[in-house]
């Protein structure tokens, strides 16, 4: 009878289910600057809070290719992330793709991914641009 009892709770151990992570709520506030002329490259810096008070100051670096030229700045940038579990999963390189056009003001929205993790940008920003651009958007710590 001991052995029963001894391997029905060593079975209830093994299919009960583990604990799952819960994912946490991070946005960035960003600014960011760049070029364009077949090759796009902008960096800037910004801040990844979560909603277990973690806060992670990073530098963003933008680059890649494509039919693009011009120049733009980006204020008060926003990112969303998404599938996070702990702060250190934001940083590394997200892939982007993109079409864009703007004149003087402009807006713009882009996703990115890096594994499961998407990061969803938004801002306003100056300057001009025109074109397809793709490339990496890279998070490190400042």
């Amino acid at each position: 009878m001991m052995r029963t009892t001894f391997l029905l709770g060593a079975l209830l151990v093994v299919a009960a289910p583990a604990h799952a992570r819960k994912d946490l709520d991070c946005e960035m506030r960003f600014s960011l600057a760049g070029w364009s002329a077949f090759y796009k490259t902008a960096s800037g810096e910004g801040t990844v809070t979560c909603s277990d008070g973690a806060k992670l100051s990073v530098v963003i670096e933008a680059k890649g290719g494509g039919l693009t030229f011009g120049k733009s700045e980006i204020h008060d940038g926003r990112g969303r992330f998404t599938e996070v579990y702990d702060i250190e999963d934001v940083l590394g390189a997200y892939a982007s793709a993109g079409a864009h056009a703007g004149a003087a003001k402009s807006a713009e929205a882009q996703v990115l991914t890096k594994g499961p993790v998407s990061l969803a940008l938004s801002g306003k920003g100056s300057g001009w641009d025109l074109g397809i651009a793709f490339g990496k958007f890279t998070l490190r710590r400042r």
